[in-house]
C-alpha cells in the first residue's frame, strides 16, 4: 500500500483489487493505536463498526458493485455529531453514559457513500473553546507538537488528520473551530456556507453558528467529503437544496481576491503575517487580482459574536437539567427542589458554566435590547460588509488566527486571551459564509501556519479553487 493515501488511491487501489477495504481499515486502526499515547485524539475507537463496514464493501466489491464515492475512506467524528450506538459525549460529563440513538444525517451519508467509521474525536465540552483543553476527558495534543494545543474546539478531528490517524474527519464549526484546528494541525478544514450541510445530528451549541464541515491532509479529499454530506435534509430545516457544481475553473487566473486590511492590524504574529503575505504574493504572480479592502466591522465582531454564542448555549443546553442527563442512578435526597438544585449542571465544567451564565444575563430582562438585540443589530452590519465586498471581488483572503499554535495550560486560566484566538474566523459565522482553511507552511519553529479563503455565500468552490492554487505552491497535493 503505498505510503501518501488518498481518496483516489484507495479507490484505485481497490479498483486494480491491490488491497482490501478490510486491510485498509486495519492500517489506519493500527496507526491510531500506535499514536494516541501520545495525541489522545479519539474519546471512542470504533473498530468493530470499521471492520464491519470494511467486509461488507470487500463483499460488495466482490460481487462487481460500483464502488461507493469515499468506497474504504477512514473518517472520524467528532463527538457531538451523532453515531447509532456508539457514545456521544460531546466533551462532557454530562452526557458521558449517552448513547446515539441514531446516525447523524452526516454519518449516513457517509456510510451510504462506503466511508469506514474508525471512532469518535475528543473536543473542547459543547464545542466551547479554542484548544480543546475543555474536554472533560483530557486535552489532545497537536501532533506536531505534543507539548502545544491542536486547536478548538474541533481539535480531535483535526489532530486524527494530522497524525494520519484518519484520512478525513468531520467537525462543527461555530466560531472557527473547524478553521482553527485545520491551521493549528496543518491541515485543510472547510467552514460550509450556513445550510449546505445538514445539522440533523449534531448536539448544538449556537444553533444560528454552527455548521458541520470536513477536515482532511488535501484539497481534493476535503471537496470530495463536503460533496458527499451536503444538500437539503427533511430533518433539518434550515438546510436548502444545493448540488455541488461539476465543472469548476482550476486556475486563480482573473481572481479578484481582497485584503481585508483589518486582518492585518496590530496584533498579528510577524511569522503568520509574513507566510500568508508571500502566498497571496504567488497568487498574484499566476494571474490573482489583489486588492485591499475594507471590512468596517470587524472591531465589533468577536464581542458580537460571543453575546450570541452564549445566548444561544443558554438556551439550547437548557435541557442539560442533571435530571434526564448526568444524574442516573442518583438517588433523590430531600424535596425534589432541593434535589434539583443540587444536581443543575453538576456535569458541567468551567468554561461551558461561564457561558450559560453570560447568556442568561443577556437575555434577561433589562439587558436583552442593551445587548442581544444590539448584538443581533451589529451582526446584520457585519453581513452587509461582505456583501458590499464581493460587489468588488471574488474571494476573501486572510489568515485564520492571529498566533501560533501555543502550549497546553498558558491560556487556559484568561478566557479574554482564548476568545482572542477567535477574532479572524467569527465574522465568518456570524455572516454564515464559507470559508476555507490551507496549510502555507511552518513557522521558525516548526509549527504549522494557515490561511483562510472566504467566499460568497454557497461558492465553496470558489474557496477550493484558490486553495488548490497554493496547495500546488507548497506541493501538497495529492
Amino acid at each position: 500500500m503505498e505510503d501518501k493515501i488518498s481518496i483516489r488511491s484507495i479507490r484505485e487501489g481497490l479498483e486494480n483489487r491491490e488491497f482490501s477495504a478490510q486491510e485498509i481499515a486495519r492500517v489506519f486502526l493500527s496507526k491510531i493505536s500506535e499514536r494516541e499515547k501520545d495525541v489522545h485524539a479519539f474519546l471512542t475507537v470504533t473498530e468493530e463498526l470499521a471492520l464491519s463496514e470494511a467486509a461488507a464493501l470487500d463483499a460488495a466489491i466482490a460481487n462487481k458493485e460500483p464502488l461507493p464515492l469515499l468506497a474504504a475512506v477512514p473518517c472520524a467524528i467528532k463527538d457531538c455529531i451523532l453515531v447509532e450506538g456508539i457514545a456521544c459525549t460531546a466533551g462532557s460529563k454530562m452526557l458521558e453514559s449517552y448513547v446515539a440513538p441514531m446516525d447523524a444525517t452526516v454519518v449516513a451519508r457517509l456510510k451510504e457513500k462506503g466511508a469506514l467509521l474508525v471512532g469518535k474525536t475528543n473536543m473542547d465540552e459543547f464545542a466551547m473553546g479554542a484548544s480543546t483543553e475543555n474536554s472533560a476527558f483530557g486535552p489532545t495534543r497537536n501532533p506536531h507538537d505534543t507539548s502545544r494545543v491542536p486547536g478548538g474546539s474541533s481539535g480531535g478531528s483535526a489532530a486524527a488528520v494530522g497524525a494520519k490517524e484518519s484520512l478525513v474527519s468531520l467537525g462543527s464549526d461555530t466560531g472557527g473551530s473547524i478553521r482553527l484546528p485545520a491551521s493549528f494541525c496543518g491541515v485543510v478544514g472547510l467552514k460550509p456556507t450556513y445550510g449546505a450541510v445538514s445539522r440533523s445530528g449534531l448536539i448544538a451549541l449556537a444553533s444560528s453558528l454552527d455548521q458541520i464541515g470536513p477536515f482532511a491532509s488535501t484539497i481534493e479529499d476535503t471537496e470530495r467529503v463536503f460533496e458527499a454530506i451536503c444538500g437539503k435534509d427533511p430533518l433539518d430545516a434550515t438546510s436548502v437544496e444545493y448540488e455541488y457544481p461539476s465543472e469548476r475553473e482550476q486556475s486563480v487566473k482573473g481572481m479578484r481576491i481582497g485584503i481585508p486590511k483589518e486582518y492585518f492590524a496590530k496584533g498579528l504574529d510577524a511569522e503568520i503575517q509574513s507566510r500568508v503575505s508571500d502566498t497571496l504574493s504567488e497568487l498574484e504572480k499566476q494571474g490573482a487580482l489583489l486588492q485591499e479592502i475594507t471590512l468596517p466591522h470587524t472591531e465589533y465582531a468577536l464581542s458580537t459574536y460571543y453575546i450570541i454564542n452564549t445566548s444561544e448555549a443558554s438556551a439550547n443546553l437548557a435541557r442539560y437539567d442533571g435530571l434526564r442527563f448526568g444524574s442516573k442512578g442518583k438517588e433523590p435526597q430531600g424535596n425534589l427542589l432541593d434535589w434539583y438544585l443540587s444536581v443543575r449542571g453538576e456535569g458541567f465544567g468551567s468554561e461551558v458554566k461561564r457561558r450559560i451564565m453570560l447568556g442568561t444575563y443577556a437575555l434577561s430582562a433589562g439587558y436583552y435590547e442593551a445587548y442581544y438585540i444590539k448584538a443581533l443589530k451589529i451582526r446584520a452590519l457585519l453581513l452587509r460588509d461582505f456583501q458590499q465586498a464581493f460587489e468588488q471581488v471574488d474571494l476573501i483572503a486572510g489568515p485564520v488566527s492571529p498566533v501560533l499554535p501555543f502550549r497546553i495550560g498558558e491560556r487556559v486560566k484568561d478566557p479574554l486571551a482564548m476568545y482572542l484566538v477567535d477574532v479572524y474566523t467569527v465574522p465568518v459565522n456570524l455572516a454564515g459564509l464559507p470559508a476555507l482553511a490551507v496549510p502555507v507552511g511552518t513557522s521558525s519553529a516548526g509549527l504549522p501556519i494557515g490561511m483562510q479563503f472566504i467566499a460568497p455565500a454557497f461558492q465553496e468552490h470558489v474557496a477550493f479553487r484558490a486553495g488548490k492554487a497554493v496547495e500546488l505552491l507548497h506541493g501538497r497535493n495529492s
